[in-house]
């Protein structure tokens, strides 16, 4: 029992650390493989200080990996499968909000599910 416990708790921790509509949009920016802050910022609209800011929480929680070459920092998803996780946790805000909000779930799921994963990080 108490590694289910210890599990449990290290999951509720993922899930509070994903629970940032930001930093979802960045692991599905990330899902085809490595970018930068400034492309990330300008595709999902956001000060880059911010996806910064977001980028180090991934980072310290072994979420991303960063790169860096000259100024430039650049991000990659450790388990690029995560992205899939979250394209599959879909179907969930799907059953909830299917009348209100079908469009926009539909939206989101064929535009991430479109970007694969880069298999070479």
């Amino acid at each position: 029992m108490p590694s289910r416990l210890i599990v449990s708790r290290e999951l509720a921790e993922l899930l509070k650390l994903l629970a940032h509509p930001d930093r979802l949009r960045m692991i599905e920016e990330l899902r085809p493989g490595e970018k930068d802050v400034s492309s990330i910022a300008e595709a999902l609209m956001l000060p880059a200080t911010r996806v910064s800011q977001h980028l180090a929480m991934l980072r310290a929680h072994r979420l991303v990996e960063e790169r860096r070459d000259g100024r430039n920092h650049f991000y990659r998803l450790r388990h690029p499968h995560l992205a899939a996780w979250i394209v599959d946790a879909l179907q969930f805000v799907d059953i909830r909000n299917r009348l209100e909000e079908a469009e926009a779930i539909d939206n989101a799921r064929a535009l991430w599910s479109d970007a694969a994963p880069n298999p070479s990080h």
